[in-house]
This record gives C-alpha cells, sequence and structure tokens, in this order.
C-alpha cells in the first residue's frame, strides 16, 4: 500500500483529499504542497476516523489525552472522559493508558472515537515489562516493535515515539542538572534503559525499521519530547534543544521514506521564552507541524493548570505552534476526571482560536462577529448559540438572569442605555 505522501509524489490528489481540504478550508493544491514539503499531515487520513489536518495554513487544532493509572483504572470512567473530550470538539484524542487493562481501554476507545486517536506505545512496552520481567525499565526490543505494529493495525491514527533521547544525552545526564528532571513518561523509561543495559534507545537505533511499519500503516509519527522541561526554570537547556536537532533529522528521514510525522514541544516555558522557544523548535525540525503539551507558563498553580495551559498555548499557536495538547486542572494532582476533561478542551479550544485569529487565519474571526453582533441586539438564544461552551453559557445565564435582563447591569445596561 503507498502512502499519502508516495501519492501525491506521483500527481495524484485522491478524492479523499480534496474532500478534507475543502472542509479546512485550504487549497487542495495549497493542502498537497505543504503535506509533500512535511510541513502539513492529516491524521485519521487512513482510517477515515474525522480526518484532520495539522500544520501549515489550517486552524490550530486540540488534542485531549484520557487514560487510565496503574493506581485507577475504569473502562467506565474512560468512556465518560472520551465522551466528555467529543464534547467539548476536541480534534483528537490520546490514549494513555498504564493499567493492566490497557489493551480493553485502548479498543474502546478506537470503536467509540469520532475523532483520531493516537497512542504512546511505549506505555504498553513497559506494562508488559512489568508484568513478565518485573521493572518497567526492561523492555525487549522485538516485543517494544510488536507492540507498535499491534497498535496500528487495531487502527491507531498517530503513535508518540520518544526516538529523540538517545545515549549521548543520557550519559551527560545527572543529578542536579534539572529542577524538574526528566518529567515525561516515555523519556523517563527510555533513559532509565539507557542507563541500566548501557544501550542506545531501540527505537533510535533502529528508526528505519519503526519507518517501514509506520509506512506499512501511513501512521503519522509524532516524534516525542522525551527530554521536555518539566519547570520554568529547565526551559530550553542543552537536553531539550539536542533532542530537537535530533529530531529534526528523524523527521527528514521520515519525509524521504513517505512517512507523515510532527514534532512534539515543551512543556513548562515561561511566557516570555515561548515565542522563541517555538521559532527554535520550527527552525531546528525543518518547520514540521508542533504540537506542543500546553506549554504551562508558570509552575505555582495546582488546580488551575489548563489556564497557566491555555495562556501559553495561545502564545505558542499565534507563534507558530499547530497542534495543542490540552492540560487539565487536575494536572500534578491526579487523574482527571470527565469535568476535567471538558474544562481542558474548552480552554485549549480558546487559546487555539485566539490564535487563529491573532495569525489572521481567514475567517477566523467571523465566529467572534456573529457573537457581538447577537450580544449588542441582546439576544440571548444565538449568543448561548454560538458560545464555545453553550451548556455552560445557559446554565449560568439562568442562575444568574433567569429569563430576565442581565443582572450584571440592569437597568445600566449600555445597549439599553444607548438604545434609548
Amino acid at each position: 500500500m503507498k502512502t499519502l505522501i508516495q501519492t501525491l509524489r506521483e500527481g495524484t490528489i485522491p478524492d479523499d483529499l480534496v474532500e478534507i481540504a475543502q472542509k479546512e478550508g485550504i487549497d487542495p493544491q495549497e493542502l498537497v504542497k505543504n503535506i509533500l514539503s512535511g510541513e502539513a499531515v492529516v491524521i485519521g487520513y487512513r482510517t477515515r476516523r474525522g480526518p484532520r489536518v495539522i500544520g501549515k495554513g489550517t486552524r490550530v487544532k486540540v488534542n485531549a489525552n484520557i487514560g487510565t493509572s496503574t493506581l485507577r483504572s475504569s473502562l467506565k470512567e474512560e468512556r465518560e472522559k472520551l465522551h466528555a473530550a467529543l464534547s467539548a470538539k476536541t480534534d483528537a484524542v490520546m490514549d494513555l493508558s498504564l493499567s493492566d487493562d490497557l489493551v480493553e481501554i485502548r479498543k474502546m476507545v478506537l470503536s467509540e472515537s469520532t475523532v483520531p486517536v493516537g497512542t504512546v506505545p511505549i506505555y504498553e512496552a513497559a506494562t508488559l515489562a512489568r508484568i513478565k520481567r518485573g521493572a518497567v525499565v526492561r523492555l525487549d526490543t522485538e516485543e517494544f516493535f510488536d507492540v507498535i505494529e499491534r497498535q496500528l493495525e487495531e487502527g491507531v491514527d498517530f503513535i508518540t515515539v520518544h526516538a529523540g533521547v538517545v545515549k549521548k544525552f543520557i550519559d551527560k545526564y545527572g543529578k542536579g542538572k534539572r529542577i524538574g528532571g526528566i518529567v515525561s513518561r516515555g523519556g523517563a523509561i527510555t533513559a532509565a534503559y539507557i542507563k541500566n543495559t548501557g544501550q542506545e534507545n531501540p527505537l533510535y537505533e533502529h528508526f528505519d525499521r519503526l519507518l517501514d511499519i509506520a509506512k506499512k500503516y501511513d501512521a503519522v509519527l509524532s516524534l516525542g519530547d522525551g527530554m521536555r522541561p518539566g519547570a520554568i526554570h529547565d526551559a530550553g537547556d542543552m537536553f531539550e534543544v539536542g533532542e530537537q536537532e535530533v529530531l529534526g533529522e528523524l523527521q527528514k528521514r521520515a519525509l524521504e521514506r513517505g512517512v507523515m510525522s510532527m514534532i512534539e514541544g515543551p512543556g513548562h516555558v515561561p511566557l516570555h521564552l515561548v515565542k522563541p522557544a517555538v521559532e527554535r523548535i520550527k527552525k531546528l525540525t525543518n518547520n514540521a507541524p508542533l504540537y506542543l503539551l500546553g506549554p504551562i507558563v508558570t509552575d505555582v498553580a495546582p488546580g488551575y493548570d489548563h489556564i497557566t495551559s491555555a495562556i501559553g498555548a495561545a502564545m505558542a499557536a499565534w507563534s507558530g505552534a499547530d497542534f495543542i495538547c490540552y492540560v487539565t486542572p487536575a494536572e500534578h494532582l491526579g487523574l482527571p476526571t470527565k469535568e476535567d476533561v471538558h474544562e481542558g478542551v474548552i480552554a485549549s479550544r480558546i487559546a487555539a482560536h485566539a490564535a487563529d485569529i491573532a495569525r489572521g487565519l481567514k475567517g477566523a474571526d467571523e465566529w467572534d462577529r456573529e457573537i457581538s453582533i447577537a450580544r449588542k441586539s441582546l439576544d440571548w438564544d444565538r449568543q448561548i448559540e454560538l458560545s464555545i461552551d453553550p451548556e455552560k453559557a445557559a446554565k449560568m445565564r439562568k442562575e444568574r438572569s433567569g429569563e430576565g435582563p442581565c443582572t450584571m447591569c440592569g437597568e445600566y445596561c449600555v445597549f439599553l442605555i444607548l438604545g434609548d
């Protein structure tokens, strides 16, 4: 089977890609150009699970992470979280389950999601290592690649692979190098594997094998930021930047082989460094689509990290980031609930939309224009209908003002005064 890139290189534009381009509001020829240059990818293209374009020329997209832990696992709760994310209009979901029943959880997500689904295969490989060999870091290379292929065969659309966590960095890493340490789970597992075995990261050492599998299923590789900073004071250090240089090299290799890939980025970054960080990553990684976790711009707000993340996400997306991974209020505190998932998606969607306006994306501000007209006309039904979270807006309106005038200003409502 030919990959999308290979098909486009032959001069053929599939009808379904034209349809996707039209939905995205981009000229099909422009989309083809961006895919071939590696500046855009299509997640969900093979499975037709609500395909989304990530990258140049399209609106900023949002991802929601769900999944179980070893201390809390419930198929019912994960189903509720999935549907909370879908209801809040996420563009994609990632299943990050770590529990022994992660295969069952993933199959449910793949079966019920209407948007592209991503995973982090090292989590299943580490779980198998824990069950079979007593420790998550006792990875087996063959088992790891079997997991990757099985997940893609099941219908996973994109996978995070921490191929940039390489031995030359881990050999230099030690105590006192960072305040936050290595906070990526996949990065930490890979680093510990390298430390314990003295061997190279299998995903980096056998990257061509990884490309063979991704090519077979026309899956998108999300080149993970295993060395991302977990504290704002660690942002932009040699480990983060060094990994980004490696990811740029791997992105080129993937593109040459006809495999779509995007780059993952930090993490925790103070506000004044967000724009320079995005510009640096884009430069080092050939302007590939950039997928950011947040970034969180201050470390002092546990319980409110959907807000610290949205602040960073708006700045990052304005500066060139293409795909925002949400952060929920429960980040740093515990496994999120379905309510946390909803809040996280909405916060990230607000940030993404604000960035689309700032970037001058065609038609992005029309939504704002329409709701402003409804607001001035005191057309409450239309205003609520146009809200990013209509259910919350309607509930708050009913609780605060009932069916009458808004209680914020009462008789001093500016629209009534000017209207009179």
